[in-house]
C-alpha cells in the first residue's frame, strides 16, 4: 500500500513549515515526526483497548495511560485541541518525558507534588535506550500546534505509518548512498510468506533501518497464532522477545524500537551495532533471518570479522552480508535476502565462493529476480532475492527462478499502484507448490534448474543464463544488468592492479 499524493503533499508541508521555522536537517525533522507519531500511535491503540474490553465487558487494566485525570491529558485526542500556548508547554515538559519512560513531579491545584511515572514499557525495551538522549526540538507554540494540527490528518494505521516512513526518508539527501531506504511493505510480505516464521522462531534483521522486516514477520506470527497467543503466557512471552534488529543508525533505530512497540514485540532486542564488524559474534543464534542489507557505503575492511572474510575475501558488503546470514543462522535455519544482481553473476572470486557456499555447503532454493524499479525513487538497481537453508553439508539439488516482471506497481519515480497485485500472488501460489514447477519449460517465467547445470555454469544465479526464448535470434540482458557486470569487472581489474603494486613494493 503506498501513499496517495493527497498524503504525501500533506507531508511534503509539514516538512516545509518546520523548514521555515528553522529546523533545516531532515534526519532532525524525521526524529520529531516520528515521535509525534508515536504519541498519536500510543492513543490510538488505548482507544482500541478500551473499546474491545468495553465489548466484551471485562476490566481495562493494562493501560499505556494510568487511569488518573493527570496521565489521562497526555494522551493525543486530550491535548490535540488545546491552544497553541497549552500543547506547546504540554508535549515537551510533561509528554514527552512520559514516552521516554522518565518520572516527573508535578504541583497539583491543592499544591501538593507528585511523582508522575513515565509509560512502564520504556524501562523493559531497548526503546528507553535509544530515548535517553532525545530531544523535544519544535521551537516554539505556533510550529507545533501547526505540526499536531497536520499529523491529526494524516493515516495513521495499519500499512501506512511504514510508507510515511518511507516517504520522510526519500527526503534525505543521503538515502540511496547508505542504503537508507525502506523495503516496500509487499516485497517484505512476499518475502516472509515465502518463508513462514513460526512461534518457536527467532527472528533477525543485521541491517534493520525503520524495522519493517521484523514487523512484518510479527504481523505474520500474529496472523496465524491468534488463539495461542491469547491463551499461552509461555508463547506470549516468546513472541515478545522473539525478534532481534541491528543497525548504526540512531535515528532508524529510534523508528524500529517505537515501531515494535506499537506492533506489540515490547521487548524485541533491537541494538545499535556494526553487523560486519569483529564486535559481533552472533553464530547459530537465529532461526530466521530477513533482511535488505545496504549494497554499499563506506567499510573499514580491517574491522570486519575474519569468519565473514574467510568466507569472501572482499570489501564488497552484499557478499559479506550472505556470509554473515549464513553465521547467524542456527542449522536448518531459513533464510530470505535483498542482493544486487552482480551477486548472482559477478566473476570474482568472491562472488564464486559465496555462491559456492549456498549452492554445495548448504540449501539454495530459490533466485527471485525483481525488475530495476522495485526500489525507485530512492535506487534503480536490479535486485533478486534469494531464499536459502542453513545445512552446513549440502542439500541443494533443484533451485526454482522466477522472473518477477511486475511487483503490482509502476516502475518509475511515481510507483502508481496499477491495482493488480503483479506478480507476486503467482510467485506465493508456486512457491508452495514447488513440485508442479517441475513440469514448466524454460520459455516459462518460472522453472527449476538442477544444481549440476548451476556447477557448470560456475554457480551462475542469473534467471537469463537459463532461460530460453520463443524467437530467434539473440538474447540480451537488460541494460542495467550489463552496467553491473562492466562494474564487476572494472573491481576486478582495479583490485588485480593493487595486488600487483603489492607485489612490486
Amino acid at each position: 500500500m503506498f501513499l496517495t499524493m493527497e498524503v504525501k503533499n500533506q507531508i511534503d508541508k509539514i516538512w516545509d513549515d518546520m523548514f521555515s521555522y528553522g529546523i533545516a536537517n531532515p534526519l532532525v525533522v524525521i526524529e520529531q515526526l516520528t515521535y509525534l507519531f508515536f504519541i498519536k500511535s500510543l492513543d490510538m491503540i488505548e482507544t482500541k483497548n478500551e473499546e474491545n474490553a468495553l465489548a466484551i465487558g471485562i476490566p481495562f487494566t493494562e493501560r499505556i495511560f494510568p487511569d488518573d485525570e493527570y496521565s489521562q491529558s497526555l494522551r493525543w485526542s486530550k491535548f490535540k485541541d488545546l491552544s497553541a500556548d497549552q500543547i506547546f508547554e504540554l508535549l515537551p515538559t510533561r509528554v514527552f518525558p512520559f514516552i521516554k519512560g522518565e518520572n516527573t513531579t508535578v504541583t497539583l491545584p491543592d499544591g501538593t507534588k507528585r511523582i508522575i511515572k513515565g509509560m512502564s514499557v520504556g524501562k523493559k525495551t531497548a526503546y528507553a535506550k535509544y530515548m535517553k538522549n532525545a530531544t523535544f526540538s519544535l521551537p516554539n507554540a505556533l510550529i507545533t500546534e501547526k505540526v499536531v494540527t497536520a499529523i491529526e490528518k494524516l493515516p495513521l494505521s495499519g500499512d501506512h505509518k511504514g510508507d510515511l516512513y518511507e516517504h520522510m526518508i526519500s527526503k534525505l539527501s543521503t538515502a540511496g548512498r547508505i542504503g537508507q531506504f525502506r523495503t516496500p511493505r509487499h516485497i517484505i510480505r512476499m518475502m516472509v510468506e515465502i518463508i513462514a516464521p513460526t512461534l518457536d522462531d527467532t527472528v533477525a534483521d543485521p541491517a534493520c533501518g525503520t524495522g519493517g522486516f521484523l514487523v512484518g514477520a510479527g504481523e505474520f506470527i500474529r496472523e496465524n497464532n491468534e488463539e495461542t497467543l491469547r491463551t499461552n503466557p509461555k508463547k506470549r512471552t516468546h513472541y515478545h522477545r522473539m525478534f532481534t534488529g541491528y543497525d548504526t543508525d540512531q535515528t532508524m533505530l529510534r523508528i524500529t524500537a517505537m515501531n515494535t512497540i506499537l506492533h506489540n514485540m515490547d521487548e524485541a532486542n533491537i541494538e545499535f551495532r556494526d553487523s560486519l564488524s569483529k564486535d559481533n559474534g552472533d553464530t547459530e543464534k537465529f532461526k530466521v533471518v530477513l533482511a535488505n542489507p545496504p549494497f554499499k557505503g563506506s567499510l573499514d575492511y580491517e574491522a570486519v570479522a575474519p569468519s565473514l572474510t574467510d568466507t569472501a575475501k572482499t570489501k564488497k558488503t552484499e557478499l559479506l552480508f550472505v556470509a554473515l546470514f549464513l553465521r547467524m543462522l542456527e542449522m536448518g535455519g531459513r533464510c530470505a535476502c535483498i542482493v544486487p544482481d552482480g551477486v548472482l553473476f559477478g566473476t570474482s572470486a568472491a562472488h564464486k565462493a559465496i555462491r559456492r557456499a549456498l549452492i554445495e555447503d548448504n540449501r539454495l532454493q530459490a533466485v527471485i529476480s525483481m525488475p530495476s524499479g522495485v526500489f525507485k525513487p530512492y535506487a534503480g538497481v536490479s535486485t533478486a532475492v534469494l531464499v536459502f537453508t542453513k545445512t552446513g553439508r549440502g542439500g541443494t539439488d533443484n533451485v526454482w527462478f522466477y522472473n518477477m516482471k511486475s511487483d503490482g506497481y509502476s516502475l518509475d519515480d511515481k510507483r502508481d499502484d496499477l491495482g493488480t497485485g503483479g506478480d507476486i500472488p503467482d510467485i506465493i501460489a508456486r512457491w508452495h507448490d514447488l513440485d508442479a514447477e517441475a513440469s514448466r519449460t524454460r520459455k516459462d517465467q518460472s522453472f527449476l534448474v538442477p544444481k549440476a547445470e548451476l556447477v557448470e555454469k560456475e554457480y551462475d544465479l542469473s534467471f537469463n543464463r537459463y532461460t530460453e526464448s520463443d524467437y530467434a535470434g539473440a538474447q540480451h540482458d537488460h541494460p542495467s544488468v550489463s552496467i553491473e557486470r562492466f562494474r564487476e569487472l572494472e573491481d576486478e581489474i582495479l583490485t588485480a592492479m593493487d595486488e600487483l603494486e603489492d607485489m612490486l613494493g
